[in-house]
């Protein structure tokens, strides 16, 4: 289970760095003045990666969290809220994403 849930983590570390990579580029006041372009949308390819690496995260959150239900049964144990942490921090990311994209 603490397996799952770091490896949960771990995709969601790839999909920030995903992330930074699909967005559009900022272009400054310097960079404008001096001609440098830059993209000013976001990476259709990379985009369908980060959207994919953030429905595996979501995938494992839901695991982590029904092997979290099934082996806590002791008032005792721990309640764990990793899981619930990294499903909203993915679903979060996708509704905003969602919204960025369709805009």
């Amino acid at each position: 289970m603490v397996a799952f849930n770091v490896l949960g983590w771990f995709v969601f570390l790839a999909a920030i760095l995903v992330f930074h990579d699909a967005r559009p580029e900022f272009v400054s006041g310097v960079q404008e003045f001096w001609g440098v372009q830059g993209r000013q949308e976001w990476s259709e390819t990379l985009s369908f990666y980060l959207v994919a690496l953030l429905c595996g995260c979501v995938f494992i959150s839901l695991i982590v969290l029904l092997m979290k239900r099934k082996r806590n049964r002791r008032e005792s144990d721990h309640y764990g809220i990793n899981g619930y942490v990294l499903m909203f921090a993915a679903v979060s990311s996708l509704i905003i994403l969602y919204f960025e994209f369709n805009s």
